[in-house]
C-alpha cells in the first residue's frame, strides 16, 4: 500500500492457512472460546465465498467517522457525483459502488449486498489517468460506507457488515476526530494485523496551516503505531481542493495493479482469528511418562479386588499342595473344605493342572463376571485421589477448559472402569501346573502309607494266630523290634512328618505362586489404566498440540520483503 512492498499471497498458502485454522478449531472444540470458534468458521465460511467470485476486482471501503468527508473524497475519486453529500447528517445510509474497468462486478457486488453502483467511465485518451498512467484504476471497486459512529444503528450495522468482507480499508478522518477513540479502540486497534491492506487519510487538509498540518499528521501516525500499525503514512486530503487525491488514487491503484489485496485481507482475517484463539491454548503442554504411575496402579488394584484374587490363590494352592501331599488317611477331609476360587466365580474345573485356568470367554458365558465383592470407600477414595493426581499433572500450565478436560479424561464414570477391572481380573489367566515335589511327596506318601498298612496287617494277622493259639511263626527283627512294628510306626511317622514338612513348603510356594499371579493382574490392572484413564488424557493432551500446532501455522505472518526509505 505504499508504505513497504510484502511478499505476495499464493493461493495454495491462502489455502493451507484456511485448513490449518480448520484443523485448529476441529481439534479444539469445546475447550476453545465459542465466540472465537465462530468467528474462524465464519472466516473459513467467507474465503470460500471470496475466493469463488471470479475477476480480478479490488474491493476498497472509504470508512470514517460523521463529517469525516468521505463522500466527497469518495465523489473526488470518482470524478463525478455519485455519493449524496450535504450538510444534514447522516447523509450515507447504505454502501454506493463505483467500478472501474470493463469486468463485470455484479457477482461481486451482490455478494457483499451493494445495491448502488456506478460505472465510472474510462478517462478521454488524453486524460493522464489513461491505462498505462501510474493510477490505472480497472478493477477497482471501491465503496462509500455508512458513517460508523452514525446515531442511526441500522447504519452502524451495515457500514460493520460491509468492512467485514472488503479487501482495503481507508480510514478517513479529519482534523477535528482524528484522535477519536472509536476510530483507534474499536477499528485501528482491532485491525492491526491487517496493516498491508489498510490506508490512513487525513481529509479537509485545506483547513490547517502547513505546520498545524504536520504536527497532526505525525500525531495520527504516532497513535496508529500505539494501535499496532506503526510506520504508517497518513496521506493529507482534500475534496473541496483536490489536493492530495492523486496520492490517494496512486496508493489505490498500487493495491489494483498488485491484484494481490484480497488474499492479504483473507490472510490477515485468518491471523486475526487465530490469534484470538491462541489465548485459550498454552505455549506447550506437559509430557506424560510412558510408564503408568505405580500409585494409580495400586488404587486400582486394590478396587479391583487383586488382594483377595492373591489370599484366594494363595489358599487353594496350599489345600491343593496339602490334598497332593498329605498324609493319605486324612485327604479325605480337605473335601468337605471350600473352594476359595469357585467362591468368587474364578474356576470352573477341577483338573489340578487346569485348576486355576479360567478364561475371559468362560466367565463371559457361563457366569458373566466375577463375585469379587465391591470396593470398599476407602479403595474408591484411593482411586479418586490416583486419578485425579494423573489429571493435575497432565494439566499443570493448561487453560481452565483443557485443565477441565484433562480431569474428566482422568476420571472415567465409574460403572464403566469398575467393569474393565474385573474384566481384567477375569480375563487374566491363573493356569498352574502341579510342582514336581508335589508328585514325588505324593508318591513317597503312598508307599509310606503302604508300608504302614502292610505292617498294621502284619501285626492283626499276629495277634489273631496268637489268639487262636496257632504255632508262633519266625518274625523277623531289628533288635527288640519286629518288623511289623517298625513298618507300621516308621510308616506312620514318617508319612506325618512328611506331611509336616509338605505343609511348609505349601506355605513358602503359596506366597510365590501369589506374587506371581499378582504381577501378572497387576500388568493387567496397568493395561486397563493406560487404556482407560491414561490414554484419554493422552487424547486430550494431542488435541492440545494438534490444536496449538495449527494455530500456530495460522497465525504465521508474512514478513516485509524490502522497506522503501
Amino acid at each position: 500500500m505504499g508504505r513497504k512492498q510484502v511478499k505476495s499471497v499464493s493461493g495454495e498458502e491462502l489455502t493451507a492457512r484456511s485448513r490449518a485454522l480448520e484443523q485448529a478449531v476441529a481439534a479444539g472444540g469445546p475447550q476453545l472460546d465459542p465466540a472465537g470458534v465462530a468467528s474462524a468458521h465464519a472466516v473459513v465460511a467467507k474465503i470460500t465465498q471470496r475466493i469463488s467470485k471470479t475477476g480480478n476486482h479490488t474491493v476498497v471501503a472509504l470508512a470514517g467517522a460523521t463529517g469525516s468527508g468521505k463522500s466527497s473524497l469518495f465523489n473526488a475519486l470518482v470524478g463525478s457525483t455519485v455519493a449524496l453529500v450535504g450538510a444534514r447528517r447522516p447523509t450515507t445510509s447504505r454502501p454506493v459502488a463505483a467500478v472501474w474497468g470493463d469486468e463485470d462486478a455484479t457477482d461481486l457486488l451482490d455478494w457483499l449486498s451493494v445495491a448502488q453502483r456506478h460505472h465510472v467511465d474510462p478517462p478521454p485518451e488524453s486524460d493522464d489517468a489513461g491505462p498505462g498512467t501510474p493510477w490505472n484504476l480497472d478493477g477497482l471497486v471501491l465503496l462509500d460506507l455508512p458513517d460508523f459512529d452514525s446515531r442511526v444503528e441500522a447504519h452502524r450495522a451495515e457500514s460493520e457488515r460491509v468492512l467485514e468482507l472488503v479487501d482495503v480499508f481507508v480510514w478517513v478522518t479529519d482534523p477535528q476526530k482524528y484522535a477519536d477513540a472509536r476510530l483507534h479502540d474499536d477499528y485501528l486497534r482491532t485491525l492491526s494485523t491487517h496493516d498491508a491492506v489498510t490506508v490512513v487519510v487525513l481529509n479537509q487538509a485545506d483547513r490547517l496551516s502547513g505546520e498545524a498540518m504536520s504536527q497532526i499528521r505525525g500525531d495520527l501516525a504516532r497513535l496508529a503505531a500505539e494501535d499496532g500499525i506503526p510506520g504508517v503514512q497518513v496521506i493529507a486530503t482534500s475534496a473541496a481542493t483536490g489536493a492530495g487525491v492523486d496520492d490517494l488514487r496512486l496508493r489505490l491503484a498500487t493495491a489494483v495493479a498488485a491484484q494481490n489485496a484480497a488474499q492479504h485481507r483473507l490472510l490477515a482475517d485468518i491471523s486475526a482469528s487465530a490469534a484470538s484463539l491462541r489465548g485459550g491454548v498454552a505455549l506447550s503442554e506437559p509430557t506424560l511418562s510412558d510408564t503408568v504411575d505405580s500409585e494409580l496402579v495400586d488404587a486400582l488394584a486394590r478396587a479391583a479386588g487383586i488382594p483377595t484374587v492373591v489370599a484366594a490363590v494363595e489358599r487353594d494352592y496350599r489345600n491343593q499342595a496339602w490334598g497332593r501331599t498329605g498324609w493319605p488317611f486324612t485327604r479325605w477331609v480337605r473335601a468337605l473344605r471350600p473352594d476359595p476360587m469357585k467362591r468368587l466365580r474364578l474356576n470352573t474345573r477341577d483338573a489340578v493342572e487346569e485348576k486355576l485356568a479360567v478364561t475371559a470367554g468362560d466367565v463371559r458365558t457361563v457366569l458373566g463376571r466375577s463375585s469379587l465383592p465391591p470396593p470398599t470407600p476407602a479403595a474408591r477414595s484411593a482411586v479418586e485421589l490416583a486419578t485425579r493426581r494423573v489429571g493435575d499433572q497432565a494439566a499443570e500450565g493448561l487453560p481452565n477448559r483443557w485443565a477441565e478436560a484433562v480431569a474428566d479424561a482422568a476420571t472415567p464414570p465409574g460403572p464403566e472402569l469398575a467393569d474393565a477391572l474385573d474384566q481384567a481380573v477375569v480375563g487374566t489367566s491363573l493356569k498352574m501346573r502341579a510342582p514336581m515335589w508335589w508328585r514325588a511327596f505324593g508318591l513317597a506318601q503312598l508307599v509310606l502309607a503302604f508300608i504302614a498298612v502292610l505292617g498294621i496287617l502284619w501285626l492283626a494277622v499276629l495277634v489273631v494266630m496268637g489268639w487262636l493259639a496257632l504255632p508262633d511263626m519266625d518274625t523277623p527283627r531289628v533288635g527288640p523290634l519286629p518288623y511289623p512294628l517298625l513298618m507300621f510306626a516308621g510308616g506312620l511317622l514318617l508319612g506325618l512328618a512328611l506331611a509336616a514338612l509338605a505343609r511348609t513348603l505349601g506355605r513358602t510356594g503359596a506366597r510365590r505362586r501369589g506374587q506371581q499371579i499378582r504381577r501378572r493382574l497387576t500388568d493387567q490392572i496397568a493395561e486397563v489404566a493406560r487404556e482407560r484413564i491414561v490414554g484419554p488424557v493422552r487424547a486430550v493432551l494431542e488435541r492440545h498440540r494438534t490444536t496449538r500446532e495449527s494455530l500456530d501455522r495460522a497465525e504465521a505472518r508474512l514478513a516485509p520483503a524490502s522497506t522503501r526509505r
